[in-house]
């Protein structure tokens, strides 16, 4: 189960076809609160609150906490809901859609592992139109509360596939004629109006410490690096995100 907080990511998930709704709960306040912010029309809502007093709603939300092992935080606005997790494809997935798209823009995250950080690129990545992410089954961020949050709705906007093996499954987007790079501080390797002209490319993003595992960089067709113009020599993994994607998705029409 998802439990969703934070008026955006709150308004994303019920005007989303994809998602299975559970239960909307808010106090009356909250929820009147939330339509001034959100604009949704009520009328169309899928889903209807369940209004409690603002204590109750808190108690309610620290149950679920509690039960699926997350740390309680304060529900911002008295307003939550709870939902079926979107679903996530496999490596096939891959292969039975890529063809059909003209150009398609992939971020890979290779062991990114704390919440808020993975929240942020998620939240870069559908500004930057970013149509799939690809995460690790395992030593990887988890969709909890938090994220949600942080992400403001943008996961009810890309296609996540799930791998029990990152190179493995980079090497799939290169057989799909996939420009797969790398970013990396320690290689420096411009890119060039041919590579950015390219329809189809994926960029993968390292761990916070440790950067791209060693089989994953051997999986790369190309290693890129930001070049520093201070004294401080690296940046945290999700503002290096915001740059990449921003050097490597040119604005333009996706395949979707």
């Amino acid at each position: 189960m998802d439990l969703l907080i934070g008026a955006h990511s709150i308004a994303a998930a019920l005007t989303n076809p994809r998602r299975e709704l559970n239960e909307l709960l808010a106090s009356e306040e909250g929820w009147a609160d939330f339509l001034k912010r959100s604009r949704l029309d009520t009328r169309k809502l899928r889903l209807q609150p369940k209004y409690l007093a603002p204590h109750a709603v808190q108690e309610r939300a620290r149950e679920i906490y509690q039960a699926n092992k997350w740390e309680f935080q304060r529900v911002p606005g008295s307003v939550f809901l709870t939902a079926a997790p979107l679903e996530a494809h496999d490596p096939s997935w891959l292969r039975d859609n890529l063809p059909r798209r003209d150009r398609v823009r992939i971020l890979a995250l290779d062991q990114v592992s704390d919440v808020h950080n993975g929240a942020a690129i998620f939240r870069t990545a559908s500004f930057f139109g970013v149509d799939v992410v690809i995460l690790p089954q395992e030593h990887t961020f988890g969709f909890t509360p938090s994220f949600f949050r942080i992400a403001s709705g943008a996961s009810e906007y890309l296609t996540v596939v799930r791998t029990n093996h990152l190179a493995r499954t980079l090497g799939v987007l290169t057989e799909e004629g996939v420009q797969v790079w790398g970013l990396s501080e320690h290689a420096p390797n411009p890119l060039t109006a041919q590579d950015l002209a390219h329809p189809k490319i994926c960029l993968v993003l390292g761990a916070e410490d440790d950067g791209l595992s060693n089989s994953v960089m051997r999986a790369v067709s190309k290693t890129l690096s930001l070049t520093t113009q201070g004294d401080i020599k690296s940046l945290n993994v999700s503002t290096a995100a915001a740059l990449a994607m921003q050097l490597c998705f040119p604005s333009g029409p996706s395949g979707k």
